[in-house]
This record gives C-alpha cells, structure tokens and sequence, in this order.
C-alpha cells in the first residue's frame, strides 16, 4: 500500500502538471493564470480570451488541456490578433457572452494619461495624509514623537560647506541645555535620504520652518542634515526635527504625465516613437543582422549571453526577464558596456537609490574615471559610490577651481556667525547675506564645470524621478536602461523613457509590485508596472528570460521554478548542493540532519497558536509563531551559523516588530523584517513567518503569490516555513506550497520545538 506521503507527492505532482498546462507556462512566464484557473473551477459559464502574447506552441497544450478538462475551446483571429478562448458548460465556446478579461485588453496612450492622474492624487493624499497626521492628531506632537517622525529638543551643533553651496548642519541632543556632550538622541524612525523640516522646539507646526533639506548622516548621537539654502534664521534655540511627504517627486510625476498627455511637447521627447510600441500601436522591431560582440565579462551563462543579444538588437525594446538570484543586473551590466562600446550614451536608472548605486558601482569598476557619472543629493548617495557622483566629478573638474574660494569664504563666514552672540543682530545679518552671495557664485561658477561633466560621460546612472533633475533634465541618450522595472510605477519609467529612442527593461513581475500607500489608487491600476504591461502584450516577443540561478540550494529553487517560472530554472553547480554543512565553524555531523536541509516544516496545526490583530493598527501577528522562529534560528546559532547570516521574514509589519522584541541577546545579528523589505536581498537561512492561523482560513497578504515567491527565494541554503497548514491548505497556491515542503524536507512540529 502507497504511504500517506506517498499518495501526497503523487496527487501534488498530479495537481501541477494540470497548473502547468492552465497556465500555459512558457520562457515568458505564466499567461493570466489566476484567471484561467478561476475559469476552470467555476460552475457558471465564462468565456475566457487570453493575450496574444500566447505562442502557437502554448495554443497547442491549452487545447489539449481543455480537452483533457471537457472545456469548450475556439481559437479565432489572425496572427497578432488571434485569441484564444476557453468555456466551461456549454457545446461551444461560441454560445457564450464574452467576459473579457480587462488586462488583455491594450491600454491606449490617452486612456493610460487619463487613469493615471487621478491616481496619483489619490497616492499623494495617502502619504501627504500620513505625514500630517503624524503631528496633526489628537496626541499632537507627543502622539508623533512616539511613532518616531518628530526628534525633539535638538540643538545645532555646528554648519559646515557642502558641495555646491550646500551647508551640513549637525544636529546633537540639548538635553541639559547643551551642557552635556555627545548624548543619544531620542529614539526615532529617520534615515538616510529622508526629507526633514527644523522647527523650534516650542512653536506651532504650520508657518516656515528654520530650515529644511535632507537627511545626510544618522548616528547615536548626531543626525546631519543637507540644507540646500544657508538657513537665514536664529539657530541658537532648542529645535525639533519633522519627517516630511517627499512631494517634490509627484510634481515630476505629474510634468512627465503632462508631457505624455500633450502631443506637441511629446513630440519634442527623444523618446516619443516608444509610445507607438509600448501602447501597442506598432510592432517592436530588432534588427536581422546584428553586430557581433564579445563579452566583457567572461562568466555570462548562455541565457544572459541571449538577452544581451537581444537587447542588442531592440530597434524599440526588449525587456530581460530575470526571476530570483539569475544575475539580471550582470547582464544589465553588461549591456550597458556594450552599448558604450559601440559609442552609445547610455541612461541607467532604476526605482531606488540602492539599485543605483548597485548599478554605478559595477560599472564604475569596468569603465574609465569620469565616464559614468552619479547626478543626485550626496546625502542619498552610497559611500562607496561618492567618488562617482557628480558632486565629485565637478570638484575633480579644472572650471571649478575658483568656486573652491567661495566655499573657503563660505565656511569662515559660517565659522565667525556661530562666534557672534544674539544681541549682534546688525553683524549677524550681514554675515547670512555674505554667506548666501557667496552660495549663489559658487554654484554659478561650479554649473558650467557640471555642464562638462555630463557632456563627457558615456553613463549616466540616476533614479527614476533623479532624471528630472534641473542637471539631468536637458540631457537626451540613445538608450535607456531600466533595472529592477518590475517595482517602479509606470509613470515614473516613462520620465527616464521619454529621454532616448531605445529602451531595455530588465526587471520580474512574478516577485513584489511597486508599494502604494493607497489602497484605493493600487487597486485601480498604479502598481501595475510597464514592465507587467509590455511583458503581457508582447511577451516572447521582446521578451529574454534568465534562466540559470547563483543564488539556492536546487530544492530551495525548484519550488518556485515549478510553480512561477514554467520549470526553467536551474542551479548553477557552484549552488546546486550548497548546504549550511558546508559553513565555516559549522557541525558538520549535526548539520546532516534533515532539520537543517534545504527545506524544512514547521507546523503550528494543532498547537493553539491563533494569529491575533495588533492592538491600535490594522496588521496582525503571532505570538506562538514568533516563539517557535526564534527558537529555530537559535539551533541554526547552535550548529554554528552565524545569526548574522540567519533573516527572519514575515508579510506583517506587527510580527516584526513582536520578534524584534522577544529576539534574545544570544541572536544578535539576526535580521528580521518584512517579506517587501527584504525583497533583493539574501541569506544563507531564511525563517519564514506566515503568520496566519484562523479557523476561517484567511489569508491575507499572502494570497499574493509574489510575497511568497519572494520570501522563498532570499534563502540561499535553508529556508524553514513556520506556519499552520490547516489555515494555508484552504488557498490553492499556498497549499502546494506547504505540500512541497512536506514533501522535500524535514517536518517539525511547533509545539515540539520549543519544548
């Protein structure tokens, strides 16, 4: 007789190869498969039409399932416009009212610019709202300090010249009115890059601040901040410091939607014809007889070498499909370096700061001094890539020499303000004038040095909204090169493509959209992605999908290989059989154990460890999950492992902050965040919270699949799923989740483990 586990894989293996031949799995990835599965498993009648993206290859096998199902099943239309439809309880297909679903159908230019305003104002609401609330609600401004966007009682310490007229204002805690030094500042949540107001510690919130600017560098002790004008105000009182609602963004956003929206300033926009392709007016085209190239970096896998190739080729676009750990920025990288080769002026941008800089890093390792350069605020820049910015290139610059006498000026007129007391208001106001005299030459002197800069750079890297910048602005390219395009708004991969004719998105919609505050606009459309778009009209077409992975252990990749990318992925061997064995200072003999494989179960089911709701928010957690994570990642200490290479990931924020308190001190090091914070990052084991246990089955965040997906593929070793497998079992996807678990790995009971 078959074992339970047995029967298990079998009725498993049984339930995805039906998935496989619903989805139509393909390089491309899956085609509209939550709407073919709903199709599939609803009683009443629906016609379903699938994109043309659909290959004749795929019509074929959805046919053949169809059959296999008793579905009613047409395929009408001529070549792009060929559709094929599937129904369920009728003779035929024909019978049946048409259901189309909404995303196959080609959104138009003018329909995307007249959806996507309203929505943008919803977003902007959402986070303006969330920024005054912080110091507009009924607790005022002790309400704010507690959730940590108000540091209060600060003094400054000291202004120091920045680069281009910029001044660096150090802020330090007054507690005991300055007469203690280097004291810790109150707890708080800013960060590096954060927009930030000064204000007198006792004052109203509305009216013109001290100053404003952004948050340079964060320490216990001190927080600096960027000021981009010399604050022209009494300095020496107790201040406090707001987080503010970065709106300087959405009004970029919304001149690039006005530009899209006028066809007299589109067509002045190097990147106007990319609107016929990407709005599905025209065919992308690539060239038939393409130049050869030899590849810079020698370890391309062929899949990379392919998209290269491609990309290449795109007379319009090309899109790189890179699922987890499959080295999508290598070949962006690689790409990039290709096109400078060949003479092109190359605009590589991505949604965030950190993709950036990851992308400037790496080029700047292959290209010479000066050839890619870094517009942006130093304060958002990484250290490592601050010899690249253009901050730096214009200092490097021989135009800039005479500004280097303004800013000597600049910082004495600063050094003698601090020295003058209150009552020398006459010398005191004559001294900010000097000072912002002196800042307006230097940059009007340092501006014809940034000109060069930019001229002579083959690479230029920026953020997405970064391109709008006054230094960027004028600038035009040959090509775009969009990284991590899966989790940047449209709107904002529009203000890099209107710059050049030729675009490249490389990028994974089966991982985590671009997070929207709203609720509302996120639901209406603003966190689909053009590279989600594009990659659904055209699919292969444009499309070149990685497939070859340096990240996990096989078995960790399988899973999301089988379930989201067709089954194309496979591990490189330098990974294939990577275990937490194979870790310095590790027990070898104790890490044998299945416990510690690739895979491992960890069930609540039956162990009264209910989810509960946080008290005074919306998110939720689990108090006995928490227990039972922590207390595995303290056997993986125990064998060895290092907690500083351990991450404990959960979709919601409360279990986070639940675990961060109950960490022990012997688990320092460890990581914990959320499933969306640790999205593009890794780990040697990951511990995954779900969370989740109701007797209703609920779900939540995680019938998402690509929160999932992404938990999932951070491990590169060991991933360990805690969660309760009668609340998971009730959603398709995530039940076969649980079962592959069961089936490739260890099973561990909760209750077990934390005895």
């Amino acid at each position: 007789m078959p074992s339970d586990a047995s029967k298990k894989k079998a009725q498993a293996k049984k339930e995805a190869a039906a998935r496989r031949h619903t989805t139509g799995a393909s390089p491309a990835g899956p085609v509209q498969r939550k709407e073919v599965e709903s199709t599939v498993a609803a009683p009443q009648a629906l016609k379903v039409l699938l994109p043309a993206c659909v290959t004749p290859k795929q019509r074929a096998t959805l046919h053949e399932a169809a059959e296999a199902l008793g579905l009613s099943h047409t395929s009408l239309g001529d070549q792009d416009s060929r559709r094929l439809t599937l129904a369920r309880g009728l003779e035929s297909a024909a019978e049946v009212q048409e259901a189309i679903i909404p995303a196959c159908r080609p959104v138009t230019l003018d329909q995307f610019v007249q959806q996507t305003g309203p929505l943008l104002e919803l977003e902007q609401a959402a986070e303006v709202g969330q920024a005054r609330e912080a110091v507009a609600d009924a607790q005022g401004l002790q309400h704010a300090q507690g959730r940590g966007r108000v540091v209060p009682n600060l003094r400054c310490s000291g202004l120091e010249a920045g680069l281009l007229g910029r001044t660096l204002m150090s802020l330090v805690s007054n507690k005991g009115g300055g007469t203690v030094a280097a004291q810790p500042l109150p707890p708080h949540k800013l960060s590096p890059h954060d927009l930030v107001e000064v204000r007198p510690s006792k004052g109203p919130s509305e009216g013109a601040p001290l100053a404003s600017g952004v948050v340079y560098r964060v320490r216990d002790d001190v927080i600096v901040v960027a000021l981009d004008e010399s604050p022209d105000a009494d300095l020496d009182v107790p201040m406090r410091l707001h987080k503010l609602a970065n709106e300087v963004t959405y009004n970029r956003l919304k001149a690039t939607l006005q530009t899209l929206g006028q066809a007299s300033a589109l067509q002045d926009a190097p990147g106007a014809p990319l609107t016929d392709v990407l709005f599905g007016v025209r065919q992308p085209r690539f060239l038939e007889n393409p130049r050869p190239w030899k590849a810079v970096n020698t370890g391309l896998d062929a899949s990379q070498c392919a998209a290269v190739s491609r990309a290449l080729t795109a007379q319009d676009v090309a899109l790189i499909h890179g699922p987890p750990g499959t080295g999508k920025t290598t070949a962006v990288v690689e790409l990039t370096l290709q096109e400078v080769a060949r003479g092109s002026k190359v605009l590589a941008v991505a949604a965030s700061n950190i993709a950036v800089d990851n992308l400037v890093e790496r080029l700047g390792a292959q290209l010479p001094r000066g050839q890619v350069v870094r517009p942006g605020h130093p304060a958002r820049l990484h250290p490592s890539v601050l010899a690249h910015s253009l901050e730096a290139a214009v200092m490097r610059a021989d135009s800039s020499s005479l500004a280097r006498d303004c800013r000597a000026d600049i910082k004495a007129a600063n050094a003698r303000l601090l020295k003058l007391g209150r009552k020398d208001f006459a010398e005191r106001r004559a001294l900010r004038a000097e000072v912002r005299a002196l800042a307006k030459e230097e940059r009007r002197r340092q501006q014809h040095a940034v000109g060069e800069v930019l001229s002579r750079a083959r690479v230029v890297c920026a953020t997405l909204t970064g391109v709008l910048a006054r230094d960027v602005a004028p600038l035009t390219f040959d090509l775009v090169v969009v990284d991590e395009a899966a989790q940047a708004l449209e709107i904002a991969t529009w203000a890099a493509l209107l710059k050049a004719p030729r675009a490249v998105l490389a990028g994974d919609h089966l991982q985590l959209p671009p997070t929207i505050i709203s609720d509302q606009a996120a639901s209406q459309g603003l966190a689909r992605t053009l590279f989600e778009r594009v990659h659904q009209l055209f699919g292969g077409a444009v499309a070149s999908m990685l497939t070859v992975q340096y990240r996990m252990h096989a078995s960790i990749m399988a899973w999301a290989s089988e379930e989201l990318y067709g089954g194309l992925l496979t591990a490189h061997p330098s990974v294939a059989a990577r275990s937490l064995q194979d870790l310095p200072g590790v027990d070898p003999a104790a890490a044998a154990s299945p416990d510690y494989g690739p895979v491992a179960l960890i069930d609540t089911a039956g162990c009264d460890m209910e989810e509960a709701g946080q008290e005074g928010g919306d998110s939720r957690l689990n108090e006995g999950e928490a227990q039972a994570a922590l207390a595995h990642a303290a056997r993986l200490v125990a064998l060895g492992v290092p907690a500083a290479d351990i991450g404990i990931i959960t979709p919601y924020s409360a279990q986070v902050s639940l675990l961060r308190e109950r960490c022990p001190d012997g688990l320092k090091g460890l990581e914990i965040a959320t499933v969306d914070g640790f999205q593009g990052r890794e780990k040697a084991a990951v511990i995954i919270s779900a969370v989740r246990c109701n007797p209703k089955g609920e779900v939540g965040f995680l019938s998402d699949d690509r929160r999932m997906n992404v938990a999932v593929t951070r491990a590169q070793r060991h991933v360990a799923l805690v969660c309760d497998s009668e609340t998971l079992n009730r959603h398709g996807f995530l039940q076969r989740l649980v079962g592959y678990f069961e089936q490739h790995g260890a099973y561990l009971s909760a209750a077990e483990l934390i005895q």
